[in-house]
C-alpha cells in the first residue's frame, strides 16, 4: 500500500488570539499626558467691540526692535517686572464691579494701582522685530508673578503650593477621586488671580468714570 504525506498545516489562530489579547493590553495600560498650554487672551480682531476697562486696572508693558522694556511708560529691566506686576496685582485698592473686595490682597492699596485682581489686565505690546528671546523672557517674568501670587494662596487656604497641585492633576497616576479635588482647588486659585494678559487695544476710561 502506497502511502502519502500529508501537508504539514500551520494554526494561525492562537497566534491572532494573543496578537488580540497584547492590543487590549497596551489599550489599557498606555496613558496619555495632557499637554499644559499658555494662559492667554489672543488679540481681538480689528472688527471687533474693545473691552472697556478702567485706566488704573491697565498695566502696560512695551518691548521695542531693540529689546527695551517700558513698563508704565518707565525704562525697566525684565529682572524687575515680576516685583512691580505683583504689586500691581496685589495692590486691592478698591472693590470691583462684582461688589466684592479684594480682603486677601496684601498690598499697599494705591490709588493708581488696580482695583481689584480679578479686574486687573496686563496689556503687552511687542514690536514685531523684537527677539523672540527676549518676548520670552518677559513672559516667563508674567508666569513667576502669577505664580507667586497664586502658591501664596494655595498654602493659606490648602497648605500646598499652586504648582505642585497643577503637578500632581496632570500626573498620570493621579486617580480620578484626587483630579476632582485638585480641580476645584486649582479652579478656586485660579478665580483669585486670574491671569488676563492680553495683547489687544483696549478702550480705557478715565478714572474718574465708573465702570
Amino acid at each position: 500500500m502506497r502511502r502519502t504525506r500529508e501537508n504539514p498545516e500551520v494554526h494561525a489562530g492562537s497566534m491572532a488570539d494573543i496578537a488580540f489579547l497584547l492590543l487590549i493590553f497596551f489599550l489599557v495600560t498606555t496613558t496619555i499626558e495632557t499637554d499644559k498650554g499658555l494662559d492667554r487672551k489672543l488679540p481681538q480682531e480689528y472688527n471687533q467691540t474693545s473691552i472697556v476697562v478702567n485706566e488704573r486696572n491697565v498695566f502696560r508693558i512695551s518691548l521695542n526692535k531693540y529689546d527695551q522694556l517700558l513698563v508704565e511708560e518707565k525704562i525697566m529691566s525684565t529682572d524687575q517686572l515680576k516685583d512691580q506686576v505683583i504689586a500691581f496685582l496685589d495692590n486691592g485698592g478698591e472693590v470691583g464691579t462684582d461688589g466684592t473686595y479684594c480682603d486677601y490682597c496684601k498690598g499697599s492699596r494705591n490709588p493708581e494701582l488696580s482695583d481689584n485682581p480679578k479686574e486687573a489686565i496686563i496689556v503687552l505690546n511687542s514690536d514685531r522685530n523684537a527677539s523672540y528671546g527676549m518676548y520670552v523672557k518677559i513672559q516667563d517674568q508674567l508666569a513667576a508673578a502669577y505664580n507667586t501670587l497664586r502658591n501664596r494662596e494655595a498654602q493659606r487656604l490648602y497648605g500646598q503650593n499652586f504648582d505642585l497641585m497643577e503637578d500632581r492633576y496632570y500626573a498620570p497616576e493621579s486617580n480620578a477621586s484626587e483630579k476632582n479635588t485638585l480641580k476645584e482647588r486649582i479652579e478656586t486659585i485660579r478665580s483669585l488671580f486670574p491671569m488676563n494678559i492680553s495683547e489687544a487695544e483696549l478702550n480705557v476710561q478715565s478714572q474718574n468714570q465708573n465702570l
